[in-house]
């Protein structure tokens, strides 16, 4: 009798599942020995026995045999074999429990410089890039985002560097840098040529997603700066070299900068999709150097759908990597890498595994975290950012726990102070991020223009100048205006926009407080205003009235007078009746002029045809003389006759007498004539 073998659970999985029912496919063929099976078919007992131990999936070759020396059916367990390795290629190994010490594939994460020897299909590239940058000093890499731009320039061009013989091309300094919001002063001393002797090397600048200049750094000032410190490179004792990383929908951009387009003109360098054959080396190189085998129908697989996906190399790598988690001994299996998602559904299924292990609270605390590693694109595609952690707020337990979790699933990576998304590619081929971008897709671009004035408000210690006003405060405010939505801001963000608020309800205190008193002195200047136009209508209709009856007293006082006339001064009686009646036409000046209009004038001058203009007497007071328009006329006041001046063709102007009271003189402006009065 063999070892008692160990009790399974049937439930605790499906290879403890399959491992229960071939055990009872052998109780059922009489309880056989495995040693009796072994003499039945060309397996060893041990192998028989491992089959049905339940540590791991056996082989199909191995499950059959055990099949047959039960005498059991091998087409309806081959079958249920192949039913349990798509269940068991469908859970990965836990990451605590993975050996064979790390991955082979760097899943969505770029190749770093440590990971030189799993670097593999871009082998031509690198040379080609390398024989370039040391040709010009200043050289630009271009590429669709997913093409490898980033693993080329750090796990390619880098460790060349720094391996070449020729001392005159080793890098005396060599900086890896990212532009991120504000480039010149985070990086203006790491631009600046190291210390160097005769013959020794330049100081090489490294410059990844050089995009970062215009979709992060919204400071003209900044961008422009830090050009001037790249450009410098073109000069040849600046003792520089720059190679810029960028994406290929920014090139354009670069090119409307004229300086950078002319040092672009002979020194691009294009990242053109893998071939088959470099495919086959990404795939196949990683896993080899691990001591694993990749089946060949799923290389052929993997080189086929790649080849439909441009940018698909860091779908690639999660694909592959989620396979090396489910693979089957040291086989990487096409069962495996469809039990994983595939090209297409690997990010997405590996998110969602990881959504599904969390709580509600923590699946929108992961939300917030994810948003915050996301710019979103105006009129372009939606690009990530580099967080620093205290913006996270990594100092509370339970943040940091979570962003563990995030970075064990690979979706995001973590540097000294600031975490990454993994790569961009999250972001088209995980539906629930792009989801949680597009419904909050306003409100992420008030939030990102928030969070770098909250940066500049700090970095100028807390200057009220730079706080928001107006539309700015009112749009930021309306976007947080929900206890949950003001729940994303970071404590430094939080710190700004109730400094901005405060400040601007004290400027509309004091704006209505000046209001109040503007309004105050208006109200009284009307009122003073009132009171003096009503006292000046009193006094004017007071004056009025005084008026009126002191025009009433002298009507009628000289109504009164022409009585005493009518006899011996008839015309006198009726010039006092009409100007009394003219000054009140009181019912006295009326009975006056009516006394007074039978008399007869004794005294009339005539000859006149228009108006009299000036009159005038002699100095004897006996004669007058009067003239219009038309002539003058003459007369005595006895005979009341008139003369006229002959000589003036235009009407006179100034009538006079002579001494002698008989000589007339006229003036106009032709002349003066004088004539005898008659």
């Amino acid at each position: 009798m063999g070892r008692r073998e160990l009790p399974l659970d049937p439930t605790a999985g499906p290879v403890q599942r399959f491992a229960h029912e071939l055990r009872t496919l052998r109780r059922a063929a009489g309880g056989i020995t495995y040693r009796a099976m072994a003499q039945r078919v060309e397996c060893s007992a041990p192998t028989l026995s491992r089959a049905a131990s339940g540590e791991q999936l056996a082989s199909l070759s191995t499950v059959l045999a055990y099949v047959r020396a039960c005498g059991g059916e091998e087409a309806e367990w081959a079958e249920r074999w192949r039913r349990a390795a798509r269940e068991v290629a469908a859970v990965p190994v836990p990451q605590e429990q993975e050996e064979g010490g790390k991955p082979p594939y760097r899943g969505l994460a770029r190749f770093e410089v440590a990971d030189e020897k799993r670097f593999f299909g871009r082998e031509a590239l690198v040379a080609t890039l390398v024989d370039c940058a040391l040709a010009h000093r200043l050289t630009v890499v271009v590429g669709p985002s997913g093409s490898g731009k980033s693993s080329l320039l750090r796990a390619g061009l880098v460790p060349r560097l720094q391996q070449t013989a020729d001392p005159a091309h080793r890098p005396v300094a060599l900086h890896l840098l990212t532009p991120g919001a504000q480039p010149l002063r985070t990086h203006r001393a790491r631009c600046a040529p190291a210390g160097q002797e005769s013959g020794a090397g330049d100081t090489w600048l490294i410059v990844d997603q050089f995009e970062e200049l215009f979709t992060l750094c919204h400071d003209p000032s900044q961008r422009a700066g830090f050009l001037r410190l790249l450009l410098a490179a073109r000069s040849a004792d600046s003792g520089l070299r720059v190679v810029l990383g960028v994406r290929a929908d920014f090139y354009g951009r670069l090119l409307e900068l004229p300086e950078l387009a002319a040092a672009m003109a002979e020194s691009t360098v294009a990242v053109a999709p893998m071939s088959p054959d470099e495919l086959r080396q990404a795939i196949v190189g990683p896993a080899t150097a691990a001591g694993l085998f990749v089946e060949r129908p799923l290389t052929a697989r993997l080189i086929h759908e790649v080849g439909q996906e441009p940018g698909g190399l860091p779908l690639l790598s999660h694909a592959l990597l989620e396979t090396w988690r489910r693979r089957r001994g040291r086989d990487l299996t096409l069962e495996a890498y469809e039990a994983a998602g595939g090209i297409h559904g690997a990010v997405a299924q590996s998110a969602e595994d990881l959504c599904a292990g969390l709580t509600p609270d923590q699946v929108r605390a992961a939300r917030r975290i994810l948003l915050r590693l996301i710019s979103p694109g105006q009129g372009r595609p939606d690009t990530r950012r580099p967080a620093p952690r205290t913006e996270l707020g990594t100092e509370d337990p339970t943040t940091a726990r979570l962003l563990q979790r995030l970075t064990r699933a690979r979706l995001v990576t973590t540097e000294e102070d600031s975490v990454h998304l993994a790569h961009e590619t999250l972001i088209t081929s995980w539906p629930r991020l792009q989801q949680w971008i597009d419904d909050d897709r306003e409100r992420l671009i008030v939030h990102r223009r928030l969070t770098e004035a909250a940066a500049v408000w700090a970095a100028l210690d807390r200057d009220p100048g730079a706080l928001y006003r107006g539309t700015r405060l009112a749009a930021a405010r309306e976007a947080f205006v929900t206890s949950a939505a003001r729940g994303d801001l970071a404590p430094l963000e939080e710190e700004f926009l109730t400094a901005a608020t405060t400040a601007q309800e004290q400027e509309q205190r004091a704006t209505a407080r000046t209001t109040h008193r503007l309004r105050q002195a208006a109200v009284s200047l009307a009122v003073l205003l009132a009171l003096a136009l009503i006292a000046g209508m009193v006094a004017f209709a007071q004056y009025r009235s005084s008026e009126g009856r002191r025009r009433t007293a002298l009507s009628r006082q000289l109504a009164a007078q022409p009585v005493t006339f009518l006899d011996a001064h008839p015309d006198l009686a009726s010039l006092l009746a009409v100007h009394a009646y003219r000054i009140r036409p009181t019912a006295e000046a009326t009975a006056s002029v009516f006394a007074a209009a039978p008399l007869p004038a004794r005294r009339r001058l005539s000859g006149h045809t228009h108006d009299r203009k000036t009159v005038a007497f002699s100095p004897d007071g006996t004669s007058l003389a009067s003239e219009s328009d038309d002539g003058t006329g003459t007369g005595r006041s006895r005979t009341v006759s008139n003369a006229t001046a002959a000589g003036h063709r235009t009407g006179p102007n100034t009538v006079a007498f002579a001494a002698d009271t008989r000589t007339l003189a006229t003036a106009s402006g032709e002349g003066t004539y004088a004539s005898r009065s008659p």
